[in-house]
């Protein structure tokens, strides 16, 4: 009961933020909500929450409330630039994210997995294979449910585990992983960090408080600082790496582990994660075999190349939560056919042109959508670009440029805000336009 009794804030009345209130409200602590936007949806929100005994200030009234509180936690979707946050900031009230409030309760060890890509396949993958290992363990943080929220299970559990990402890491104290993954990193979120080394930075914050009790699982390109924790290495193009990739064979320490055919995971991105997700089991000490055995059967997440549908001999995929330039990539690397590809949405602050090559390449025709169209329109001019109003005219777009045997590749390699809630919502949009095309007339025997 840290906080009982204490007068905290909440800072954003998103999932985080209001799991992050029911648990301070649950330790005894009194609790208020401040959220920028007061808009009619987020009235009826804080009134249902206001039921519960939660203060809830919206809009100038949350960005210029005078209180002073003994603790305020951060929703990880808030920028620390924006007034809301700097109102708490300048009156000295100590600053923890959600992340570190959960972790302050959590009565098991964490396994935690960051990088810029794979993030959630890596997540899902190592929950499946610890719970076929008979650990009873649950996956949380920046997928499913919010930490916040999961860890009232944790005194049922032999170990958590969490997706994190850099925006959760801005705000931690105390949080320590007993086995923290690093699967990668490229530019991302340049709207929100000036730089790469800022995102950087912030990420390298998932081992600041390890020991040598502790274990990193990282990719062998990394180039991370010396670190105290023990280290297990993986690469597909690094012989020397503890996990490797010879053609699709995986093996460790020389050892061969699995034929990654065997697998529903193609592409050498997938042969990463599930490197990744052995090397975690390994740092909880549990039998290779045992955790070799139940990668089989394990399904890539929805949004994650998720394969729609094939109409007239054209393959649809989905991979909406392909929100930058390393995911789209490989979602470009992962397909064996010829690509009509639809990309674009919201403007991150990241030029496209560093794909340019690898699009001319391997994508047919490019669909784009969003922000971001015609600068990467710009940026892909030797591609066949079109530009489109709506994720459904680019659907319709797509289904005129295909052939059979053609792929049609939705990866589009930045943020859904421009258009749409989020990645999910997008998703399922592109989903439900692609279920709903008929089959061609003409096409038919």
């Amino acid at each position: 009961m840290i906080y009982s009794g204490k007068k905290s804030v909440v800072l954003g009345l998103g999932h985080s933020g209001e799991a992050a209130a029911a648990l301070l409200l649950e330790e005894g602590a009194e609790v208020t909500i401040c959220e920028s936007t007061d808009t009619p949806s987020v009235r009826d929100k804080a009134a249902q929450m206001e039921t519960k005994g939660i203060r809830i200030l919206l809009g100038r009234a949350a960005d210029e409330d005078p209180s002073l509180y003994d603790l305020a936690v951060l929703s990880p979707g808030i920028d620390p630039a924006v007034a809301l946050v700097r109102n708490v900031i300048k009156k000295n009230i100590p600053l923890i994210g959600e992340l570190e409030l959960a972790f302050q309760e959590c009565t098991c060890p964490v396994v935690a997995i960051t990088g810029t890509n794979g993030k959630t396949t890596t997540t899902e993958l190592t929950e499946k294979i610890l719970t076929g290992c008979g650990v009873r363990t649950m996956a949380s943080g920046n997928i499913g449910l919010p930490f916040a929220r999961a860890v009232r299970q944790s005194h049922e559990l032999d170990v958590m585990i969490l997706e994190v990402s850099s925006f959760q890491l801005e705000t931690i104290r105390t949080f320590r992983p007993k086995v923290a993954a690093w699967l990668n990193l490229s530019p991302n979120h340049l709207d929100r960090y000036p730089g790469v080394e800022e995102y950087r930075a912030a990420k390298l914050r998932i081992f600041e408080n390890q020991t040598a009790d502790d274990m990193i699982v990282v990719n062998a390109l990394a180039d991370l600082p010396p670190l105290p924790a023990r280290k297990i290495t993986f690469s597909a193009t690094q012989p020397e790496a503890d996990f490797t990739l010879r053609g699709r064979k995986i093996f460790f320490q020389g050892r061969h582990l699995l034929d990654q055919s065997d697998t529903l995971l193609p592409g050498v991105h997938n042969a990463e994660n599930i490197m990744a997700a052995l090397g975690m089991g390994l740092g909880l000490n549990l039998d290779l075999d045992d955790l070799v055995q139940a990668i089989a059967d394990h399904t890539p997440p929805v949004h994650r190349c998720e394969f729609v549908r094939d109409l007239e001999g054209v393959r649809w995929i989905n991979d909406s939560k392909a929100t930058n330039l390393d995911a789209l990539e490989k979602a470009i690397l992962s397909q064996d056919r010829p690509i009509i590809l639809i990309a674009g949405g919201k403007d991150k602050g990241v030029e496209f042109d560093d794909n340019a090559d690898l699009v001319r390449e391997k994508v047919r025709a490019a669909v784009l959508i969003g922000e971001m169209k015609n600068r990467i329109a710009s940026s892909w001019k030797d591609t066949d670009c079109h530009t489109t109003g709506s994720l459904e005219e680019a659907v319709n777009k797509a289904r005129s440029l295909a052939q059979s045997g053609d792929v049609v590749l939705f990866s589009p390699g930045t943020s859904s805000y421009d258009m749409f809630r989020n990645y999910g919502e997008r998703g399922n949009i592109f989903k439900t336009l692609v279920q709903n095309l008929k089959n061609n007339p003409s096409n038919t025997p």
